[in-house]
């Protein structure tokens, strides 16, 4: 059974569907167990451990009965953040940036927040904010 894993609610299903599922094998080790780019859901595990679940925002919406709800609004600050530890940030980075995703902040080192630490922020289609980092 799985403990904790985060289940992103997308719009552009398809287009996050196919981000993660370039990026996720390669750098986190994932592995697509269930869904396709058609949706409403998929999950990628480790070790039979959910690591990310996509579900479309609309279904999840008729599901618990607000779809008379407003969509999110967009330019806010974020509430969530997904993050990966990878072995190579710079070649996580680049790896994402080639299959679509929006960079935020370049690899940095940030001896300030740990010993070794090294990130990247980026967005994935979605725009919802992903950490990489290593240490």
């Amino acid at each position: 059974m799985d403990a904790l894993h985060p289940r992103l609610l997308v719009s552009r299903f398809a287009a996050c569907f196919d981000f993660y599922a370039a990026v996720l094998p390669e750098i986190v080790g994932a592995t697509l167990v269930k869904g396709t780019a058609a949706g409403p859901y998929a999950n990628w595990d480790v070790d039979d451990q959910a690591v990310l679940v996509l579900f479309d925002r609309a279904a999840m919406a008729a599901t618990i009965g607000t779809t008379d709800l407003p969509s999110p609004a967009p330019a806010a600050q974020d509430t969530a953040m997904f993050v990966c530890r990878v072995q190579d940030v710079d070649a996580a980075h680049a790896l994402c940036l080639r299959h679509g995703a929006t960079p935020v902040t370049a690899p940095t080192d940030r001896p300030d927040w740990g010993p070794g630490l090294r990130t990247a922020h980026l967005r994935d289609p979605e725009g919802t904010l992903v950490e990489l980092q290593s240490y």
